[in-house]
Protein backbone atom coordinates (compact mmCIF):
# COMPACT_ATOMS: atom_id res chain seq x y z
CA UNK A 1 0.00 0.00 0.00
CA UNK A 2 1.42 3.28 -0.96
CA UNK A 3 1.26 6.81 0.70
CA UNK A 4 -1.03 9.25 -1.19
CA UNK A 5 -2.26 11.95 1.13
CA UNK A 6 -1.63 13.19 4.11
CA UNK A 7 -3.33 11.57 6.44
CA UNK A 8 -2.03 8.41 4.87
CA UNK A 9 1.63 9.01 7.43
CA UNK A 10 -1.00 8.30 10.72
CA UNK A 11 -2.35 5.32 9.01
CA UNK A 12 0.02 1.69 10.09
CA UNK A 13 -1.31 -0.35 7.17
CA UNK A 14 0.36 2.13 4.50
CA UNK A 15 3.23 3.81 6.94
CA UNK A 16 3.72 0.92 9.02
CA UNK A 17 7.49 3.42 10.32
CA UNK A 18 7.94 6.70 10.51
CA UNK A 19 10.51 9.56 11.27
CA UNK A 20 9.29 12.33 13.53
CA UNK A 21 11.56 14.90 13.03
CA UNK A 22 11.52 17.86 15.85
CA UNK A 23 12.95 21.40 15.16
CA UNK A 24 14.89 23.53 17.70
CA UNK A 25 12.50 26.22 17.82
CA UNK A 26 9.66 23.92 18.42
CA UNK A 27 11.25 22.21 21.47
CA UNK A 28 12.83 24.79 23.35
CA UNK A 29 11.70 28.65 23.61
CA UNK A 30 12.89 31.50 23.76
CA UNK A 31 14.32 31.59 27.54
CA UNK A 32 16.65 28.33 26.46
CA UNK A 33 14.36 25.94 28.28
CA UNK A 34 12.52 22.86 27.28
CA UNK A 35 8.77 23.74 26.32
CA UNK A 36 7.86 20.90 28.53
CA UNK A 37 4.14 20.96 28.00
CA UNK A 38 4.33 21.24 24.54
CA UNK A 39 6.71 17.94 24.14
CA UNK A 40 4.47 16.17 26.43
CA UNK A 41 1.61 16.16 24.00
CA UNK A 42 3.92 15.67 21.45
CA UNK A 43 4.90 12.55 22.70
CA UNK A 44 1.68 11.92 23.59
CA UNK A 45 0.61 11.49 19.71
CA UNK A 46 3.79 9.15 19.15
CA UNK A 47 2.37 7.28 22.37
CA UNK A 48 -0.61 7.05 20.18
CA UNK A 49 0.96 6.18 16.88
CA UNK A 50 2.45 2.99 18.58
CA UNK A 51 -1.31 2.02 19.84
CA UNK A 52 -2.38 1.87 16.67
CA UNK A 53 0.69 -0.20 15.34
CA UNK A 54 3.12 2.30 13.57
CA UNK A 55 6.97 2.02 14.71
CA UNK A 56 8.00 5.61 15.72
CA UNK A 57 11.35 7.18 14.97
CA UNK A 58 12.34 10.42 16.21
CA UNK A 59 14.60 12.83 15.26
CA UNK A 60 15.29 15.81 17.61
CA UNK A 61 17.36 19.14 17.62
CA UNK A 62 17.39 21.23 20.27
CA UNK A 63 20.69 20.19 22.02
CA UNK A 64 22.55 23.13 21.39
CA UNK A 65 19.76 25.35 22.48
CA UNK A 66 19.55 24.02 25.97
CA UNK A 67 23.21 23.30 26.27
CA UNK A 68 23.75 27.10 25.01
CA UNK A 69 21.45 28.35 27.94
CA UNK A 70 23.31 26.25 30.84
CA UNK A 71 26.17 27.23 29.73
CA UNK A 72 25.18 31.25 29.34
CA UNK A 73 26.64 30.94 25.90
CA UNK A 74 25.12 33.75 23.64
CA UNK A 75 23.58 33.63 20.29
CA UNK A 76 21.78 30.30 21.12
CA UNK A 77 25.29 28.64 21.45
CA UNK A 78 26.21 29.43 17.75
CA UNK A 79 28.24 32.27 17.57
CA UNK A 80 31.51 29.86 16.97
CA UNK A 81 32.12 26.24 16.08
CA UNK A 82 33.86 25.72 19.92
CA UNK A 83 30.74 27.39 21.42
CA UNK A 84 28.48 24.93 19.56
CA UNK A 85 30.31 22.02 20.56
CA UNK A 86 30.55 22.89 24.15
CA UNK A 87 26.80 23.49 24.12
CA UNK A 88 25.91 20.09 22.46
CA UNK A 89 27.75 18.15 25.19
CA UNK A 90 25.85 20.08 27.78
CA UNK A 91 22.28 19.88 26.09
CA UNK A 92 22.75 16.31 25.01
CA UNK A 93 22.37 15.28 28.54
CA UNK A 94 19.20 17.26 28.84
CA UNK A 95 17.68 16.19 25.62
CA UNK A 96 17.94 12.12 26.26
CA UNK A 97 16.64 12.91 29.82
CA UNK A 98 13.69 14.93 28.27
CA UNK A 99 13.20 12.35 25.84
CA UNK A 100 13.56 9.39 28.42
CA UNK A 101 11.07 10.51 30.73
CA UNK A 102 8.23 11.34 28.39
CA UNK A 103 8.44 8.52 26.62
CA UNK A 104 9.03 6.48 29.96
CA UNK A 105 5.74 7.52 30.98
CA UNK A 106 3.87 5.55 28.28
CA UNK A 107 6.00 2.72 29.07
CA UNK A 108 7.99 3.10 26.27
CA UNK A 109 11.85 2.62 26.02
CA UNK A 110 13.61 5.35 24.80
CA UNK A 111 17.15 4.73 22.94
CA UNK A 112 19.94 7.43 21.94
CA UNK A 113 22.18 7.44 18.94
CA UNK A 114 24.11 10.37 18.23
CA UNK A 115 25.23 10.34 14.55
CA UNK A 116 27.26 12.24 11.84
CA UNK A 117 27.54 12.57 8.27
CA UNK A 118 30.21 9.83 7.93
CA UNK A 119 28.16 7.63 9.87
CA UNK A 120 26.05 7.45 7.28
CA UNK A 121 28.01 8.10 4.04
CA UNK A 122 30.68 5.32 4.92
CA UNK A 123 28.85 2.20 3.84
CA UNK A 124 30.15 -0.22 6.33
CA UNK A 125 28.85 2.80 9.35
CA UNK A 126 25.78 2.82 7.28
CA UNK A 127 24.91 -0.56 7.23
CA UNK A 128 26.17 -0.68 11.10
CA UNK A 129 23.66 2.34 12.21
CA UNK A 130 20.94 -0.13 9.67
CA UNK A 131 21.44 -2.86 12.29
CA UNK A 132 20.99 -1.11 15.39
CA UNK A 133 17.94 0.79 14.53
CA UNK A 134 16.60 -2.17 13.12
CA UNK A 135 16.88 -3.96 16.03
CA UNK A 136 15.66 -1.05 18.29
CA UNK A 137 12.59 -0.98 16.83
CA UNK A 138 12.02 -5.19 16.66
CA UNK A 139 12.08 -4.75 20.55
CA UNK A 140 9.70 -2.26 21.22
CA UNK A 141 12.32 0.77 21.70
CA UNK A 142 11.84 4.32 20.39
CA UNK A 143 15.28 5.60 18.49
CA UNK A 144 16.04 9.44 19.48
CA UNK A 145 18.32 10.77 17.20
CA UNK A 146 20.20 13.84 16.60
CA UNK A 147 23.30 14.75 14.87
CA UNK A 148 26.88 14.59 17.24
CA UNK A 149 27.36 18.10 17.44
CA UNK A 150 29.78 18.05 19.89
CA UNK A 151 32.32 16.18 17.74
CA UNK A 152 31.36 17.54 14.65
CA UNK A 153 33.05 19.96 12.19
CA UNK A 154 32.23 21.67 9.24
CA UNK A 155 33.58 18.92 7.19
CA UNK A 156 32.00 16.18 8.58
CA UNK A 157 28.19 17.61 9.77
CA UNK A 158 24.65 17.33 8.14
CA UNK A 159 23.97 20.84 9.26
CA UNK A 160 20.41 20.41 9.58
CA UNK A 161 18.57 17.64 11.13
CA UNK A 162 16.00 17.84 8.11
CA UNK A 163 18.41 15.89 5.96
CA UNK A 164 19.69 13.91 8.45
CA UNK A 165 15.62 12.41 9.72
CA UNK A 166 15.28 11.77 5.50
CA UNK A 167 18.45 9.40 5.75
CA UNK A 168 17.62 7.94 8.90
CA UNK A 169 14.42 7.09 7.16
CA UNK A 170 16.86 5.41 4.33
CA UNK A 171 18.55 3.67 6.89
CA UNK A 172 15.81 2.32 9.18
CA UNK A 173 13.08 1.53 5.99
CA UNK A 174 10.36 3.89 6.69
CA UNK A 175 7.42 4.53 4.85
CA UNK A 176 7.20 8.44 5.88
CA UNK A 177 9.10 11.25 7.47
CA UNK A 178 6.94 14.35 9.11
CA UNK A 179 8.94 17.50 9.82
CA UNK A 180 7.31 19.74 12.03
CA UNK A 181 8.55 23.20 11.68
CA UNK A 182 7.35 26.39 12.14
CA UNK A 183 5.72 27.21 8.84
CA UNK A 184 2.60 25.32 7.37
CA UNK A 185 4.63 24.12 4.85
CA UNK A 186 5.78 24.94 1.16
CA UNK A 187 4.49 28.19 -0.24
CA UNK A 188 4.94 29.15 -4.27
CA UNK A 189 6.56 32.09 -2.87
CA UNK A 190 7.49 33.57 1.06
CA UNK A 191 4.44 33.12 2.95
CA UNK A 192 5.00 36.49 4.00
CA UNK A 193 3.91 38.09 0.54
CA UNK A 194 0.52 38.51 -0.79
CA UNK A 195 -1.23 35.78 -2.74
CA UNK A 196 1.63 33.07 -1.34
CA UNK A 197 -0.34 29.68 -1.90
CA UNK A 198 0.55 26.68 0.15
CA UNK A 199 1.01 23.19 -1.92
CA UNK A 200 -0.75 20.63 -0.52
CA UNK A 201 1.20 17.81 -2.63
CA UNK A 202 4.29 17.73 -4.58
CA UNK A 203 5.14 15.62 -7.48
CA UNK A 204 8.93 15.45 -7.55
CA UNK A 205 11.28 18.57 -6.11
CA UNK A 206 12.73 20.40 -9.48
CA UNK A 207 14.64 23.34 -10.03
CA UNK A 208 11.03 25.01 -10.34
CA UNK A 209 10.55 23.83 -6.86
CA UNK A 210 13.54 25.34 -5.34
CA UNK A 211 12.67 28.60 -6.68
CA UNK A 212 10.30 28.34 -3.98
CA UNK A 213 12.42 27.83 -1.39
CA UNK A 214 13.03 30.53 1.44
CA UNK A 215 15.49 29.93 3.52
CA UNK A 216 14.92 32.09 6.37
CA UNK A 217 14.50 30.36 10.05
CA UNK A 218 11.63 31.78 12.07
CA UNK A 219 13.23 31.92 15.46
CA UNK A 220 17.28 32.22 14.12
CA UNK A 221 17.47 28.86 16.48
CA UNK A 222 17.53 26.43 14.00
CA UNK A 223 20.01 25.38 11.11
CA UNK A 224 17.91 24.81 8.72
CA UNK A 225 15.46 26.60 6.42
CA UNK A 226 13.32 25.29 3.80
CA UNK A 227 15.78 24.84 1.13
CA UNK A 228 17.05 21.61 3.42
CA UNK A 229 13.86 20.26 3.48
CA UNK A 230 13.44 20.29 -0.10
CA UNK A 231 17.15 18.70 -0.19
CA UNK A 232 15.46 16.09 2.39
CA UNK A 233 12.35 15.88 0.25
CA UNK A 234 14.76 14.90 -2.57
CA UNK A 235 16.53 12.21 -0.66
CA UNK A 236 13.17 10.85 0.21
CA UNK A 237 11.46 10.66 -2.82
CA UNK A 238 14.37 8.44 -4.68
CA UNK A 239 13.97 5.89 -2.07
CA UNK A 240 10.15 5.00 -1.98
CA UNK A 241 9.50 7.52 0.84
CA UNK A 242 6.83 10.03 1.39
CA UNK A 243 8.06 13.23 3.34
CA UNK A 244 5.94 15.44 4.34
CA UNK A 245 6.17 19.00 6.22
CA UNK A 246 3.64 20.44 8.72
CA UNK A 247 3.21 23.29 10.97
CA UNK A 248 4.53 21.80 14.57
CA UNK A 249 3.90 25.16 16.45
CA UNK A 250 0.45 24.25 18.10
CA UNK A 251 -0.26 21.78 20.61
CA UNK A 252 -0.48 18.18 19.26
CA UNK A 253 0.62 19.14 16.32
CA UNK A 254 0.66 15.92 14.24
CA UNK A 255 -3.46 15.43 15.29
CA UNK A 256 -3.75 18.96 14.26
CA UNK A 257 -2.28 19.18 10.72
CA UNK A 258 -3.91 15.77 10.07
CA UNK A 259 -7.44 16.86 11.02
CA UNK A 260 -7.23 20.31 8.95
CA UNK A 261 -5.12 18.32 6.15
CA UNK A 262 -2.83 21.09 6.48
CA UNK A 263 0.58 20.70 5.09
CA UNK A 264 2.80 19.30 1.78
CA UNK A 265 3.29 15.98 1.20
CA UNK A 266 6.27 14.93 -1.15
CA UNK A 267 5.17 11.98 -2.87
CA UNK A 268 7.67 9.34 -3.49
CA UNK A 269 8.88 9.10 -7.12
CA UNK A 270 10.53 5.53 -7.43
CA UNK A 271 12.61 2.91 -5.12
CA UNK A 272 15.59 2.22 -5.40
CA UNK A 273 17.38 -0.53 -4.00
CA UNK A 274 18.46 -0.68 -0.94
CA UNK A 275 22.34 0.27 -1.99
CA UNK A 276 21.46 2.43 -4.73
CA UNK A 277 19.27 4.72 -2.16
CA UNK A 278 22.21 4.96 -0.22
CA UNK A 279 24.29 5.91 -3.28
CA UNK A 280 21.89 8.29 -4.14
CA UNK A 281 21.09 9.86 -0.72
CA UNK A 282 25.22 11.00 -0.16
CA UNK A 283 26.06 14.04 0.77
CA UNK A 284 29.37 14.24 0.06
CA UNK A 285 31.24 13.00 -3.20
CA UNK A 286 34.85 13.19 -3.71
CA UNK A 287 34.96 13.66 -7.31
CA UNK A 288 33.06 14.10 -10.50
CA UNK A 289 32.84 12.91 -14.21
CA UNK A 290 31.81 15.30 -16.89
CA UNK A 291 30.11 13.65 -20.19
CA UNK A 292 29.50 13.69 -23.30
CA UNK A 293 25.64 13.80 -24.67
CA UNK A 294 25.76 10.26 -26.09
CA UNK A 295 27.48 8.87 -22.99
CA UNK A 296 24.19 10.61 -20.93
CA UNK A 297 21.26 9.32 -23.23
CA UNK A 298 23.15 5.45 -22.90
CA UNK A 299 23.38 6.05 -18.42
CA UNK A 300 19.38 6.86 -19.30
CA UNK A 301 18.69 3.83 -21.17
CA UNK A 302 20.83 2.16 -18.65
CA UNK A 303 24.34 1.73 -19.54
CA UNK A 304 27.40 1.77 -17.64
CA UNK A 305 29.47 4.80 -17.84
CA UNK A 306 32.60 4.27 -20.35
CA UNK A 307 35.82 6.23 -21.22
CA UNK A 308 35.26 7.39 -24.78
CA UNK A 309 32.52 9.12 -23.19
CA UNK A 310 34.15 11.31 -20.38
CA UNK A 311 35.48 14.78 -21.40
CA UNK A 312 36.67 15.92 -18.28
CA UNK A 313 37.95 14.85 -14.48
CA UNK A 314 37.38 16.69 -11.70
CA UNK A 315 38.85 15.81 -8.01
CA UNK A 316 40.77 13.53 -6.54
CA UNK A 317 39.70 10.56 -5.68
CA UNK A 318 40.58 6.53 -5.63
CA UNK A 319 39.00 3.22 -6.91
CA UNK A 320 35.35 2.75 -5.24
CA UNK A 321 34.87 6.49 -3.79
CA UNK A 322 31.57 8.11 -4.94
CA UNK A 323 31.52 10.21 -7.88
CA UNK A 324 29.01 12.38 -9.55
CA UNK A 325 28.20 12.50 -12.85
CA UNK A 326 27.97 15.70 -14.80
CA UNK A 327 26.13 16.08 -18.62
CA UNK A 328 27.77 18.50 -20.78
CA UNK A 329 25.61 21.77 -19.47
CA UNK A 330 27.07 21.14 -16.05
CA UNK A 331 24.39 19.09 -14.60
CA UNK A 332 24.59 16.31 -12.13
CA UNK A 333 22.49 13.42 -13.60
CA UNK A 334 23.89 11.10 -11.74
CA UNK A 335 26.18 9.23 -8.70
CA UNK A 336 28.18 6.13 -8.79
CA UNK A 337 31.23 4.23 -7.41
CA UNK A 338 34.07 4.97 -9.55
CA UNK A 339 36.33 1.71 -10.81
CA UNK A 340 39.26 3.94 -11.55
CA UNK A 341 41.36 6.08 -9.99
CA UNK A 342 41.02 10.35 -10.73
CA UNK A 343 44.41 10.00 -12.36
CA UNK A 344 43.57 6.61 -14.32
CA UNK A 345 40.26 8.46 -15.28
CA UNK A 346 42.70 11.46 -16.31
CA UNK A 347 44.36 9.10 -18.80
CA UNK A 348 41.41 7.37 -20.18
CA UNK A 349 38.70 9.80 -20.89
CA UNK A 350 37.55 9.52 -24.23
CA UNK A 351 40.00 7.13 -25.18
CA UNK A 352 38.45 3.71 -26.89
CA UNK A 353 38.40 0.51 -24.70
CA UNK A 354 40.87 -1.40 -27.08
CA UNK A 355 43.20 1.81 -26.22
CA UNK A 356 43.16 0.60 -22.29
CA UNK A 357 45.43 -2.10 -21.42
CA UNK A 358 48.61 -0.03 -23.32
CA UNK A 359 47.73 3.07 -21.40
CA UNK A 360 46.99 1.17 -18.36
CA UNK A 361 49.90 -1.25 -18.18
CA UNK A 362 47.18 -3.91 -17.31
CA UNK A 363 44.23 -5.51 -18.02
CA UNK A 364 41.20 -3.03 -17.64
CA UNK A 365 37.81 -3.15 -15.96
CA UNK A 366 34.69 -3.32 -17.94
CA UNK A 367 33.62 0.01 -17.06
CA UNK A 368 34.47 3.20 -15.30
CA UNK A 369 31.67 2.82 -13.55
CA UNK A 370 29.45 -0.10 -13.48
CA UNK A 371 26.01 0.21 -14.16
CA UNK A 372 24.98 -1.69 -11.00
CA UNK A 373 27.28 1.25 -8.98
CA UNK A 374 25.42 3.96 -10.82
CA UNK A 375 22.22 5.58 -9.99
CA UNK A 376 20.49 8.34 -11.69
CA UNK A 377 18.84 11.33 -10.53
Amino acid sequence: MTITKLTDLTDADRCPRLVVKVGSSLLVGADGSARSEWLAALVEELAAARARGQQVVVVSSGSIALGAARLGLDKGGRGNLSDAQAAAAVGQIALAHLWSDLLGAHDIVAAQLLLTLEDLEDRRRYLNAVATLGRLLAQGAVPVINENDSVATEEIRFGDNDRLAARVAQACDASGVLLLSDVDGLYDRNPAEDGAQLLPQVHGVTEQVYAMADDRSGSGMGSGGMTSKLQAAEIAERAGIALAIVNGTHTSPIGRAMAAEAGTLFLPLRKDTARKGWLAGRMRMKGALTVDNGCSKALVMGGSLLAPGITQVGGEFERGDPVEVLDSAGKVIARGLAEYSSTECAKLKGRRTDEHQEILGYAPRSAVIHRDQLVLL
